[in-house]
């Protein structure tokens, strides 16, 4: 069911909620059936499986620059955390448990935090920049994503989108995590890293891959609610195609919907 009026909750509701969530994902990590992966290896696997790249720097409106700077710092530390990372068959990646908490003591700066339809900032800031550019890589793997949490709020309006509405993952630590799946006969390793420009990522395998993937939206809608604001809907889906381009499957992978901060109308020019 798709919530349309945004739910008001008490502080100490939040806080609880907040506690129960944490404690209960530490007991999954520490006494849960899962197999988590947490090999590195600075040695990469043979072949490449899908790669992208994301822009540092953005200008966002009313955003200041400084905790786009800060993030940066943030990105490389998680980066750091990740990178040569290996999930072998029956694995299972989880985002959170690789990286730790962010917090000063690790050097973490304060970036950009979405927060409750806004921004502010917040002690490692920015990492789903991170999240959202490893989720959406996944997507042209046979990995399985397990775990993907979409964002309640579209802060930005969409200046110079390259990739479909609603395909990152938010992140908080540590409830709010990305975990992905190795059901394959193979391993699989991530590559994430930094320049002075972009963020980059890879996910590369032991054996080359029989298949290929095109992942696209479908049924993006815009709606104007009875209480005044706007959501925002659509969903994500992907092609499969076999090496000699035949196409094998067109699944479903997720919905979202999303409270639009902004006006959904064109300015005349």
């Amino acid at each position: 069911m798709v919530r349309a009026e945004p739910i008001k909750r008490s502080l100490l509701r939040r806080i609880a909620g907040k506690l129960w969530y944490t404690y209960s994902r530490y007991f999954e990590w520490y006494f849960g059936s899962k197999k988590y992966c947490k090999k590195k290896d600075n040695n990469t696997l043979t072949y490449s499986v899908f790669r992208h790249k994301t822009p540092l720097l953005r200008k966002l409106k009313d955003v200041e620059m400084w905790m786009q700077y800060n993030k940066i710092v943030n990105l490389r530390l998680a980066s750091d955390c990740l990178n040569g990372v290996i999930i072998y068959p029956g694995e299972t990646f989880s985002y959170w448990k690789l990286i730790g908490k962010p917090s000063k003591k690790k050097k973490y700066k304060e970036g950009m935090v979405l927060y409750n339809g806004g921004f502010k900032p917040g002690i490692g800031g920015g990492l789903c920049q991170l999240s959202n550019l490893i989720y959406w890589m996944t997507l042209h793997t046979p990995l399985t994503v397990t775990e993907r949490h979409r964002h309640s709020y579209d802060v930005f309006p969409d200046s110079n989108r390259q990739l479909p509405f609603g395909s990152g993952a938010t992140c908080v630590y540590n409830y709010r995590d990305l975990q992905i799946y190795n059901g394959t006969d193979q391993p699989f390793q991530l590559i994430v890293y930094l320049d002075n420009e972009y963020l980059y990522g890879e996910w590369r395998a032991a054996k080359e891959i029989d298949y290929s993937y095109e992942v696209y939206e479908r049924n993006h809608i815009i709606t104007h609610e009875y209480w005044g604001g706007y959501l925002r809907h659509n969903e994500i889906a992907r092609k499969v195609y076999s090496k000699n381009g035949e196409l094998l499957l067109d699944e479903y992978i997720t919905e979202n919907h999303a409270l639009m901060m902004y006006q959904p109308f064109l300015e005349k020019v």
